[in-house]
């Protein structure tokens, strides 16, 4: 299943770079939504990229149907990486792994200036999401049941980033 949400960001393009550059923000945008026991697991770092690997704990309410497989506490294990296109636009990739849940979520991002009236003021943040599950009879509901999950995250860090660009 595909999904791509996309965002627009009240900061020159060179403001959200530096945030999703700054591995601080990553941490604190993952406190900020509830997520816990945090651990930076590597963290590599140039003037042109970022690789960061965190793990956390996180809490979800599991409907009935999809308790035998999702806990309501799971271990996230993401990886982000972004990097400089060198034409003034940037991109990542991700990956996010629930331990011990058959729910594949692999992604990309891009950061790229906003067109028209507002172009040297606004960046358009657009991220591909890719969600699979393996799991017979019910992976489809699982699907739909996660889907929401990804969506609401993501609307989430895009508030949160907009707060990281205001305040910093």
């Amino acid at each position: 299943m595909e999904i791509l949400c996309k965002h627009t960001f009240d900061a020159p393009i060179e403001a959200c770079w530096d945030m999703f550059h700054d591995p601080a923000s990553h941490e604190a945008k993952f406190i900020a939504m509830g997520h816990r026991d945090l651990e930076v697991i590597s963290c590599d770092e140039t003037e042109t990229s970022l690789r960061i690997v965190i793990d956390r704990l996180v809490d979800v309410e599991v409907p009935g149907f999809a308790k035998r497989i999702i806990k309501p506490t799971n271990t996230l294990r993401s990886t982000d990486e972004w990097r400089s296109n060198g034409d003034g636009t940037y991109s990542g990739n991700f990956e996010l792994v629930t331990k011990g849940v058959p729910i594949q979520i692999t992604g990309s991002t891009a950061l790229a200036q906003a067109t028209g009236k507002k172009s040297a003021t606004h960046t358009l943040y657009e991220v591909r999401i890719e969600l699979s599950v393996n799991v017979p009879l019910i992976g489809g509901k699982i699907a739909n049941f996660s889907k929401g999950i990804v969506t609401d995250q993501l609307e989430m860090e895009f508030k949160l980033g907009d707060d990281w660009l205001a305040s910093h």
